[in-house]
């Protein structure tokens, strides 16, 4: 059984900043990619940022040089960090993994969930 545990949303004001964090657990043997997508109400979800096990990041146009994606490898963990968050960047973000346990090899897996809303 995996698991994908986030913490870190809430409500933020425009400019400001917040720091989402996700953790792996369960019986992994090894961790290929993760990351964050997220789903704003009335549209698709879509990739804010990945990294994969050997460093290489993507992030989404709209994010660049604004959100930092760093990994853990030991812990199986993430961490994004959003600076200058707009209003924009409301939606409902969700960890992503594609791992590898002793059943299945590179499958992807989804986290609940955790809401980020941008509002004065």
């Amino acid at each position: 059984q995996v698991q994908l545990v986030e913490s870190g949303g809430g409500l933020v004001q425009p400019g400001g900043s917040l720091r989402l964090s996700c953790v792996a657990s369960g019986s992994i043997f090894s961790v290929y990619a993760m990351g964050w997508y997220r789903q704003a109400p009335g549209k698709q979800r879509e990739l804010v940022a990945e990294i994969t096990s050997d460093g290489n990041t993507n992030y989404a146009d709209s994010v660049k040089s604004r959100f930092t994606l760093s990994r853990d490898n030991a812990k199986n963990t993430v961490y994004l960090q959003m600076n200058s968050l707009k209003p924009e960047d409301t939606a409902v973000y969700y960890c992503h993994a594609v791992l590898s346990t002793a059943t299945v090899v590179n499958n992807g897996y989804w986290g609940q969930g955790t809401p980020v809303t941008v509002s004065s």
